[in-house]
């Protein structure tokens, strides 16, 4: 397989009538899926797109958007799936930034990006389905795509406060898919529960694994993350046998004690990445299925979706480190000090990863790409390239990974070094807390910390609990109580909302 494109022709071949991709309007057969996307293929090199031209997908999570990124991939261009319900300035910004060859978008779509943008070139996904198939120009554009060509371009956060589009290539996906295959057996019977917008790279995990074992890939409604008993009630009247969520989405699930109500007997792996899990709730999952696979899974968008994986093996205490795991095939990692030395085992240092599943770089951005993605200081050979993922994590003799925090949640006050992580982890184990979340306030030189909870706690109450598990200098400044911690598009706690409430 050169492309992700091969993927898609290989499963219709061998499971053309098999469902392919279900949401609330209806199924998709593999074969159906095929035909449709390289319809749009067609559609798309005859409107003009060319090679690696991206294609903005700007379309409600479901089918469609599937249908086109595949019909993307076909034309051996790059797809870019946007959030339907981004704000106005982010998706000026966005499609200023990628300079799309076209958007496939419907028709609210193209009323609101012509508005924004005149000019922008934009496809009614309904229009493109009608034209008729091109595919003798399909068959030219996918045998002209290599392995290292971009295939996705998937928009994050950028510290600048303005997203960045990386740049992900085709053997990344590929190698991404084939580990999942094999890791966790999934095969034609598999029905994957999928969480993820399209526009979190979670996603990739169901598309890519999905389509490469023949199974089933179900796009949960979003409304149901709002219910959770109303969630796991789907997720067993569809017999979904995979997950891959998000943390917050299964604490909230075991908050609610849904786990307790509905019986889940097909579910048999649960993944989870984004953010820490906190040991508490996972417990309660391991506990009310008991014998199933649980896996955390680490890794930034920049390195295709994930680079490490720890299979959950035993029951953790709550104040003990969940591990990240070990590094997974065709891929390695080095803990590096900030003299550029490697770390011994048991000291931190900042993850750096290297290997094939390395993004190209950030669209339209070589400042930020030369920044992130460097030359491994302790090969002296030849400039081998690694990302470096401002991760802090420790290693243990045998090779396993430690999550820390973020090079850039470590603060310092009062000439003390604080690792916020640490706080949010003490905070958990508080009476009746659900979620935590610690800030660095810098205007008013003090930690905020933020509690999900039902009931008011006074700082004097968290002083005397945290007291005992933290030292003095780590103790906040300010608690913030919240029924409902806010939850940006990736249903990840929202902490630049959160900062609003300082």
């Amino acid at each position: 397989m050169n492309s992700v494109s091969c993927i898609l022709d290989r499963a219709a071949d061998l499971w053309g009538h098999r469902p392919a991709l279900e949401d609330e309007s209806g199924r998709l057969a593999y074969r159906e899926l095929r035909d449709l996307s390289r319809r749009i293929a067609g559609a798309l090199l005859r409107a003009g797109l060319r090679r690696c031209d991206p294609v903005a997908v700007f379309l409600p999570k479901g089918i469609p958007c599937v249908v086109s990124f595949w019909g993307a991939l076909y034309c051996g261009s790059p797809y870019a799936p946007l959030d339907s319900g981004m704000p106005d300035a982010r998706l000026s910004y966005t499609l200023e930034n990628l300079s799309p060859g076209c958007v496939i978008t419907d028709s609210a779509g193209v009323e609101r990006i012509t508005r924004l943008i005149p000019g922008c070139r934009c496809l009614n996904y309904e229009d493109l389905i009608r034209q008729l198939p091109d595919e003798d120009s399909v068959r030219t554009a996918e045998a002209a795509v290599t392995d290292a060509d971009p295939a996705y371009i998937m928009y994050t956060s950028g510290s600048t406060g303005r997203p960045k589009g990386v740049v992900i290539p085709h053997r990344g996906v590929l190698d991404y898919a084939n580990w999942l295959v094999e890791l966790f057996s999934l095969s034609e019977e598999t029905v994957f529960g999928l969480q993820s917008g399209f526009h979190f790279d979670n996603s990739v995990f169901d598309l890519y694994a999905g389509a490469l074992c023949g199974g089933l890939v179900q796009i949960v409604p979003e409304i149901l993350y709002m219910y959770p008993l109303k969630l796991m009630e789907y997720i067993r009247d569809k017999a979904v046998t995979c997950v891959f969520w998000v943390p917050t989405v299964m604490i909230s699930v075991a908050n609610t004690g849904a786990l307790n109500t509905v019986d889940l007997p097909d579910l048999k792996t649960v993944v989870f990445a984004g953010e820490v899990m906190p040991n508490k709730q996972l417990n309660i999952w391991r506990k009310a299925l008991p014998g199933r696979t649980f896996a955390n899974l680490y890794g930034p968008t920049e390195i295709t979706v994930d680079c490490t994986c720890y299979l959950v093996d035993r029951p953790f205490r709550d104040e003990d480190p969940l591990p990240i795991g070990y590094v997974r095939p065709n891929m390695r990692v080095l803990v590096l000090r900030e003299d550029g030395t490697e770390a011994a085992p048991g000291e931190i240092g900042e993850l750096c990863v290297l290997g094939s599943q390395l993004a190209l770089g950030y669209w339209n951005a070589p400042e930020e790409t030369s920044r992130a993605f460097t030359v491994n200081p302790l090969c002296t050979g030849w400039a081998e390239r690694m990302y470096r993922t401002g991760d802090l994590v420790s290693r243990s003799p045998d090779g396993l990974l430690f999550f820390i925090g973020r090079r850039d949640s470590q603060i310092k006050l009062r000439g003390n070094r604080i690792e916020l992580g640490e706080i949010e982890t003490a905070a958990r184990e508080l009476p009746e807390v659900r979620n935590t979340c610690a800030l660095f306030d810098s205007d008013a030189e003090r930690i905020v910390l933020f509690l999900e909870t039902d009931r008011t706690f006074q700082r004097r109450e968290i002083h005397r609990d945290l007291g005992k598990k933290l030292p003095k200098y780590m103790l906040p400044g300010k608690v913030i109580c919240l029924d409902v911690f806010p939850l940006n598009a990736n249903r990840k706690v929202d902490r630049i909302q959160l900062r609003t409430l300082f």
